[in-house]
């Protein structure tokens, strides 16, 4: 999926897409949905109590897998679909919403929790952190799945936003489109992430 995603994007620059089969891109593109689907909402954060620290480090791997591949799979389909002269029957709704679905779960469960600690849910109960949790304490470390996950969400940000000014959608998936591109600047630490997100509004705003 990941060579997959790297070769779309090429195919895409080439302006070609449009001349592979219909037939054989929307097949494609409902296999990418069930990808897509497998970590959209697999949490990252785990805490388990019972298991060791080596049983959760391979168990998180395990799910960091799982979640780049279906990021992997969500750049794939939003190259498809934003490639020049595309047929409409490639703009297939539940894909479109499943590429959203993926993106803003990851985001508020995944990302901004690494980036910015007042996202951080307290591991010993309670909720999200307090603000005694201050910004300035946060390690600037990040684990290389996380950036490499992180770049590859930014990317979808910013095709979501091509995506809106080729393809008309419905007014509950540019509702969702709006808070996620909203939410960004919010959170600290996420700066390319708030200009894919600039984008993404400034998209919205113009339909």
């Amino acid at each position: 999926l990941s060579e997959l995603g790297s070769e779309s994007a090429k195919i895409k620059a080439m302006g070609i897409m449009d001349k592979l089969s219909t037939d054989k891109t929307v097949k494609v593109l409902n296999i990418l949905e069930k990808n897509i689907q497998d970590g959209s909402k697999l949490s990252t954060l785990l805490n388990h109590n019972n298991d060791t620290e080596d049983e959760e480090r391979l168990w998180r791997d395990l799910i960091m897998e799982r979640v780049t591949k279906s990021a992997d799979a969500c750049l794939t389909a939003i190259n498809i679909m934003t490639s020049p002269n595309m047929p409409k029957a490639v703009y297939i709704e539940d894909v479109i919403e499943r590429v959203i679905q993926y993106t803003k779960f990851h985001l508020q469960n995944t990302l901004y929790p690494q980036y910015d600690p007042v996202y951080r849910v307290d591991p010993h109960g309670g909720g999200v952190l307090s603000s005694k949790a201050k910004r300035a304490k946060c390690s600037t470390h990040k684990q290389r799945v996380i950036v490499m996950l992180y770049n590859k969400v930014c990317d979808i940000v910013s095709s979501l936003s091509e995506l809106l000014e080729i393809q008309l959608l419905t007014d509950t998936t540019i509702l969702q489109i709006s808070s996620m591109g909203i939410t960004p600047f919010f959170v600290e630490n996420v700066s390319e992430l708030q200009l894919c997100a600039i984008k993404l509004v400034t998209a919205v705003s113009s339909f």
